[in-house]
């Protein structure tokens, strides 16, 4: 489309309201950042709603300080209306997630003239479940409710008492309004064990036919989705809906405008969403639990009905599920090269090239015809199941019986589905791509690496398991084909896109379109006058063994002085030891990640600064991201050594085996721009508004003595530079 005058001039106005809204002055790359997106916008021609031209997208680096969540949404809200599209805005956090929600949103349309409504999009595992709360505080208790076996949904937790005082208040605050549902706004961290009792996932639950529908959680949260301007979701919900086809949870591509903010994260979290995995054991246990929950479900069935049949081909299918388990483990367990690892008590195996061995091969094809039959037979239950809750039908089975058996087979139902997508996978050629097999192949898609394929044994003391695993390598193909080549428009941006200052890693990673257009926004910070990179004399470099006892000796005299020190580390081990070796010398000084939750951390560390006393923390790779410590709370950051990758990462492993493969260098291509993107991470917590000053010391003196070295360093921000040599 064009961008009209009216449209242009809604961007604009909307612009300046907010500026003079808020007391703020207009910053030079966050106009920049406005005028490219909508720029790239105005450049989508469509036909009747439907886009004509090449799928493209627009791909911002905005470094902290730059406004780029009021650029993006001042740019994009008009131009998505003018348009009849959602604008669907994707972030990798909660936390970013709240912010735009609970702050930016508001904000605008509070200083602007701007008219739009937007709702916050999560997925249903985020939100209590009324019946499975009823159902919880119903049965404990009540030993003769045959039917509702709870066990077999769930994990019986340490404290059934303390887990019951904490659903009452549930269904308390729940039932007056206090809380919404959402796990997110309950006051305190809901432990897992406990909330996996009372949520659902899509099989389990019977949606209108429930006799909670009308003050579901979910649904109420769902209720604005179709009506709403704008939508914000996460990139999980943005891939499971795109597992599903798109439009099943979100709006279809073909309808949306998307925004993905931590924009660096998506390609990752797509490879964790078309991973699988099979633990062997745990799923012959499984198989019990399933055996004991089918005989304890009979009596309730009609003799005859489709139901009875259903349960008996489930019955045999899961014994030969359960014998075609075994043969695989005694396969992988004897005709494996394990190499434990003792103090993990485990051992990996990578299948070169994604090839299994031919004996292996055959038998993951067997098991993958059983498994499919046990998820034919478990559907067809559940469907029969389902059919109870039609009052216009005349079903077999009684609408009791369904309410209390629905939930128990929809999560078999959906375990065996999870399992079949792994041997799936294994059975797929392995010189084929993902997007080979795709049911909407988009034109031109690019070969890529084979997928990886491992295993990794287990050791307890009374058990042992072998888990199976595969995984695309990367998720060019799975992004293109699923949401570049059909969304109406899609707009990138992060601090960190950039790898050694080109976008190359990322275009590859997340299979950007030919078409996509690149811009990097100038930071406004004065680097060279607020802050210095250092690069001290080490005796030890970090490969070497006394580095450790090296970082013991240097870490006191870098924070000597200062009130506020981060320590960054690239291995919980080495952190801890570090920690328990300075701690008696240094009480209430060090404070690491692990001592609590990491809001509690964060907060402990203002406090002590707050009361002018010196305060360290001690983190690993999520404080090198996903922390803000503005002005007086972080004035030097401390890296300990380069952020590398773990080289047993078997994805990793499986991309720089294919590198090779093509002639290509897999430090270079590979491993140096992945630590450049965790690096420039890590420095970017010094600075967080432009009246911070501070310093960074990096203690890897590889940085200044290997020749790839220069090339971390000039990635940098332009810090001035304080080098001994």
């Amino acid at each position: 489309m064009a961008l009209t005058d009216e449209v242009k001039q809604q961007i604009q106005q909307g612009y300046r309201d907010v500026l003079a809204g808020k007391d703020i002055r207009a910053r030079y790359g966050q106009r920049l950042m406005i005028a490219e997106i909508a720029r790239y916008m105005a450049d989508i021609t469509d036909n009747d709603g439907q886009r004509t031209s090449p799928p493209a997208t627009c791909v911002v680096e905005a470094g902290t300080g730059t406004g780029k969540t009021l650029a993006y949404l001042i740019a994009a809200i008009p131009v998505a209306k003018a348009l009849g599209k959602t604008l669907v805005i994707s972030t990798a956090t909660v936390a970013l997630q709240d912010q735009i929600v609970l702050k930016d949103l508001p904000d605008l349309r509070k200083h602007s003239k701007l008219d739009f409504s937007w709702t916050l999009a999560k997925g249903r595992g985020r939100y209590l479940c009324m019946s499975r709360l009823e159902s919880k505080l119903h049965d404990e208790g009540h030993g003769d409710n045959e039917s509702m076996s709870l066990f077999l949904l769930d994990q019986p937790v340490d404290d059934e008492a303390a887990s019951r005082v904490t659903f009452e208040k549930m269904l308390a605050t729940y039932g007056s309004r206090e809380w919404d549902g959402d796990r997110d706004h309950w006051p305190e961290q809901i432990p897992d064990d406990i909330w996996r009792q009372v949520t659902t996932d899509h099989r389990q639950c019977t949606n209108r036919h429930c006799a909670y529908f009308d003050s579901c959680a979910f649904f109420d949260a769902r209720k604005d989705l179709d009506e709403a301007d704008v939508v914000v979701a996460n990139h999980d919900l943005v891939l499971a809906d795109l597992a599903l086809g798109g439009g099943a949870i979100l709006p279809e591509p073909e309808n949306a405008l998307f925004i993905f903010d931590e924009a660096h994260h998506l390609p990752e979290k797509a490879l964790n969403h078309f991973a699988a995995s099979v633990p062997l054991n745990s799923t012959r246990q499984w198989l019990k639990q399933l055996s004991q929950a089918l005989v304890k479900m009979q009596p309730w069935l009609p003799g005859g009905s489709q139901a009875v049949k259903a349960v008996e081909k489930i019955s045999t299918s899961g014994r030969d599920l359960d014998i075609a388990l075994g043969r695989v483990y005694e396969e992988v367990e004897q005709n494996t090269g394990w190499d434990f690892n003792e103090e993990r008590r485990s051992a990996q195996w990578r299948y070169p090239d994604g090839e299994l061995p031919d004996a292996l091969a055959e038998l993951a094809a067997e098991t993958r015809i059983v498994t499919a039959g046990l998820v034919r037979h478990l559907g067809t239950l559940a469907d029969e199941l389902q059919s109870a809750f039609d009052e216009r039908k005349d079903p077999e089975l009684d609408r009791d019986t369904a309410d209390a058996w629905y939930p128990v087979i929809g999560s078999f139902h959906s375990r065996a589905e999870e399992q079949l997508r792994l041997w799936a996978a294994w059975c797929e050629p392995s010189a084929a791509t993902p997007a080979d097999t795709e049911k909407k192949a988009a034109p031109a898609v690019r070969k890529g690496p084979p997928p990886a394929r491992w295993a990794v044994r287990q050791r307890w003391d009374h058990a042992e398991d072998i888990a199976l695993f595969s995984s695309p390598v990367l998720a060019d193909n799975l992004l293109y084909s699923r949401l570049w080549s059909r969304a109406y428009g899609a707009v990138l941006t992060s601090a960190t896109l950039t790898a050694l200052g080109r976008f190359d890693r990322l275009r590859s990673r997340a299979g950007l379109p030919e078409a996509s257009r690149y811009l990097v926004v100038p930071s406004s910070f004065r680097y060279a006058e607020m802050a210095t990179v250092e690069v001290p004399a080490m005796p030890a470099l970090p490969t070497d063994d006394g580095f450790g006892e090296a970082l013991i000796k240097r870490l006191p005299d870098l924070w000597a002085g200062e009130k506020a020190t981060l320590v960054l580390f690239t291995s919980r081990r080495q952190m801890q030891l570090v920690r328990d070796a300075l701690a008696p010398d240094y009480p209430e000084l060090i404070l690491t990640q692990d001592d609590m939750a990491k809001n509690e951390v964060l907060r402990q560390h203002c406090s002590r600064v707050d009361a002018g006393k010196p305060s360290v923390l001690f983190g690993v790779a999520s404080f090198a991201e996903g922390i803000d410590l503005p002005g007086k709370y972080l004035h030097h950051v401390v890296i300990t050594r380069l952020p590398f990758s773990v080289p047993d990462d078997p994805i990793e492993a499986s991309l720089a085996e294919w590198v090779t493969q093509r002639g290509g260098n897999p430090f270079m291509e590979i491993t140096v721009p992945d630590a450049s993107i965790k690096l420039v991470q890590a420095v970017g917590r010094l600075l967080r508004t432009e009246q911070d000053t501070g310093r960074v010391t990096i203690l890897d003196r590889r940085i200044v003595a290997r020749r790839y070295g220069q090339l971390l360093l000039d990635a940098l921000p332009p810090f001035r530079r304080i080098i001994e040599y």
